[in-house]
């Protein structure tokens, strides 16, 4: 492609903040806060999703990263991998670094030939609980900001929550909520940070795919957030499949579960993202 000449290389990482990164411990280098695009091969202006691996706030799962990006691609949409923080980071580092990641894309969409408008963001387990955090707590940008990219709106245009913690109070995912908030957390915080109960009619449409037997994350956080948007007449999709272990990204091998991808693909379709 010659059209976007400004657009980084594929698969290279990019540093969130080149400099000052809030929160980050002296020295850290290992966990510093990027992004790793994969760019559709297509000239025209296309439409992006910011993706963020699962892992209980403790880690990133590799198989819900760059696999997930590459399909994306294959439907004519560009794909960034977040590598957000986590444990021993805290609330709300995770949050913040969920919200940069949009930010950034937005920011340089002229430059990347992606369209603005149609950002959207996807995660799986407790990165579900991230993309469903960033589609309900967001701004428009701060224009007294001396970083111009902090100055872009952080909303998702439409969130895709694969197998997603939601709740940090019932049917709760106790090692996420340890990693996120602590031992003893703050009431106020499992409060705010319960995402079902933080939707209003700006919070953006979702397409959600849980199992029901799910024994790690239970499937009552997807059935909740549903639930919610449904009640303020939110758009939004949500599949629950009879059988199937907790994090199964693609589910290539589940020949039942893994048509998840074939939904949301015409799903996307209808949101016009695709």
């Amino acid at each position: 492609m010659t059209k976007w000449l400004q657009r980084p290389q594929n698969e290279t990482p990019l540093p969130l903040w080149n400099e000052d990164v809030p929160f980050l411990e002296a020295g850290d280098d290992a966990n510093l806060p990027r992004l790793t695009p994969f760019f559709a091969d297509t000239e025209d202006v296309a439409s992006a999703i910011v993706i963020y691996p699962g892992g209980g706030y403790a880690m990133r799962a590799d198989h819900e990263g760059a696999p997930i990006a590459r399909w994306l691609n294959t439907l004519g949409i560009h794909a960034f991998v977040a590598d957000y923080r986590v444990a021993p980071y805290r609330h709300p580092v995770p949050m913040l670094d969920g919200q940069r990641a949009i930010r950034y894309v937005r920011y340089h969409a002229d430059a990347w030939g992606v369209d603005k408008a149609r950002i959207g963001v996807l995660g799986f387990s407790a990165g579900g609980h991230l993309a469903a955090t960033v589609s309900t707590h967001f701004d428009d940008g701060a224009t007294t900001q001396a970083d111009a990219i902090d100055g872009v709106s952080s909303r998702p245009d439409l969130s895709v929550l694969c197998y997603a913690v939601i709740s940090l109070h019932e049917h709760r995912h106790k090692g996420s909520v340890e990693n996120l908030l602590g031992a003893n957390p703050d009431p106020a915080l499992l409060d705010d940070l319960s995402n079902e109960r933080q939707i209003t009619a700006a919070t953006p449409p979702a397409f959600l795919w849980h199992t029901a037997d799910d024994e790690a994350v239970a499937v009552a956080n997807s059935l909740m957030y549903a639930a919610e948007l449904g009640k303020r007449s939110i758009p939004f999709d949500l599949h629950v499949y009879e059988h199937g272990v907790h994090g199964l990204g693609l589910a290539t091998q589940d020949p039942h579960v893994g048509s998840w991808t074939k939904t949301c693909a015409a799903w996307l379709r209808v949101r016009k993202f695709c």
